[in-house]
């Protein structure tokens, strides 16, 4: 599900929502359209490629020397992370833990790769094994790791013996500054961890340079400082089969907002979309949604939960995604299923603003 930022009285055009399509490939995207007359505002804007997808730092209220040196400090530390956590580059401080699981090995662990871990495994059990950065091998199976996704020859032997082995966040073992696994299968992927832990930090880093309203945006993994101006950050939530937002909502101060999709990260093959979300219990990518947007209220975690959790809910049966959003603590989230039917919690209901008109949803008890 795509993110556009939207003010007052913005037209969505065709010609804006196609060149911004070309460009991104994110699952959720962020426009920052200014009105005319708005010249003067007091708003910074700095972009990136960075974590595989297009990367936004929107600072409001800051001398434009202040704003540019902060957004460039908040993007150099992106680049450093992704370069740390890569999970297919050999080099990387994680494709290196990755090479000592393969071969049985102990290898040193960074303080804060270590952390990471420590809270993905958490996730990870608190997700029932639907969120797991240990299935790698099968990511890497299904062709997604790789910056383009094109058809893939589909083994079924192999995805049933990766699925056999068992990769799971628990096998990984750190003590004394070392890191091991109990089972060699496991190649661990952050990609669904690492945008939103990003966010984090860049918020907390913002916050300690006093900085009052921003913007962050990290392939559409989207959490908000403070005020646009005078107003909440608003926020439009693109519909995955159609070029236009289906609602907007406004972000309020420390509120994140994330989704996940099968759509730009996909294949076709036979008539068959094949997404880049794996359920870890089949092995297969996931065929029941088309998108999954989650909303998440300030917390230390607002931003890795907008990434983390809404993965879940995308994997879970239409009977179970009531049910997991509770679990990791999500009580505003919006499903579009995989026959289009959209399906919202109360909570997230009372927020939306539909833009598509004559919407049919059901509320998700």
């Amino acid at each position: 599900m795509k993110i556009v930022f939207a003010t007052e009285n913005t037209k969505f055009t065709e010609k804006n929502l196609r060149a911004w399509f070309r460009i991104s490939l994110c699952p959720l995207w962020l426009i920052l359209l200014v009105l005319s007359g708005c010249a003067k505002e007091p708003l910074y804007q700095s972009q990136a490629y960075v974590f595989g997808t297009l990367v936004d730092v929107s600072i409001y209220g800051e001398p434009e020397p202040r704003a540019r040196e902060l957004a460039d400090h908040v993007l150099q530390d992106f680049q450093n992370l992704h370069n740390r956590l890569h999970a297919w580059q050999p080099d990387s401080e994680l494709g290196q833990l990755n090479q000592a699981f393969a071969t049985g090995k102990s290898q040193p662990i960074s303080p804060e790769l270590a952390q990471i871990i420590s809270n993905a495994s958490a996730l990870s059990l608190q997700s029932n094994g639907l969120f797991n950065p240990a299935i790698g091998g099968l990511i890497k199976q299904w062709g997604f790791h790789r910056d383009e996704f094109t058809p893939v020859k589909i083994d079924e032997a192999a995805i049933s013996t990766l699925v056999k082995t068992n990769p799971k966040m628990t096998n990984v073992v750190i003590e004394n500054g070392m890191a091991y696994s109990k089972n060699q299968a496991v190649r661990l992927d952050l990609g669904g961890y690492a945008k939103g832990y990003a966010l984090d930090r860049a918020a907390e880093y913002l916050r300690t340079q006093n900085v009052k309203n921003a913007l962050i945006n990290i392939g559409g993994n989207i959490i908000a400082l403070g005020k646009h101006g005078e107003k909440p950050w608003r926020v439009g939530i693109q519909h995955p089969r159609k070029p236009e937002p289906i609602a907007t909502l406004d972000l309020d101060d420390g509120w994140a907002i994330g989704t996940s999709g099968d759509y730009q990260r996909y294949f076709e093959l036979a008539g068959k979309r094949y997404c880049h979300v794996i359920d870890p219990r089949s092995g297969y990518p996931v065929q029941g949604s088309q998108a999954v947007t989650i909303l998440v209220p300030p917390g230390k975690l607002a931003g890795t939960l907008s990434d983390v959790a809404s993965k879940p809910i995308f994997i879970a049966s239409p009977d179970d995604r009531a049910t997991v959003a509770k679990a990791m603590g999500i009580a505003h989230f919006m499903v579009i299923n995989a026959q289009g039917r959209v399906f919202v919690s109360a909570s997230i209901a009372k927020r939306l603003k539909w833009v598509e008109k004559n919407v049919a949803f059901q509320l998700l008890q």
